[in-house]
């Protein structure tokens, strides 16, 4: 299952990001978008998580944390449309 994180502190790392996640389960890949202009942080990225179940509970536990200065926001990424 695909999930999108959301605004998350600039200073978080992907490898902070993918440990959050592996408390919950296996972690497939963890992309955290970096601004091309910048080199920082865009404030989201996105998880793969390959067991339902493992990240259904991520999103339960996860959405509404506070991470470093940001309340991120964790749901299921939509797929894009063609």
């Amino acid at each position: 299952m695909k999930l999108i994180v959301r605004n998350l502190d600039r200073a978080t790392t992907e490898d902070e990001l993918k440990r959050m996640f592996e408390e919950f389960g296996a972690v497939q890949s963890c992309n955290l978008v970096i601004d091309q202009a910048s080199g920082l942080s865009k404030g989201f990225g996105f998880i793969e998580m390959p067991k339902a179940g493992e990240a259904k509970a991520a999103i339960k536990n996860l959405n509404n944390k506070s991470v470093g200065n940001s309340k991120i926001r964790v749901k299921k990424a939509e797929e894009k449309k063609a």
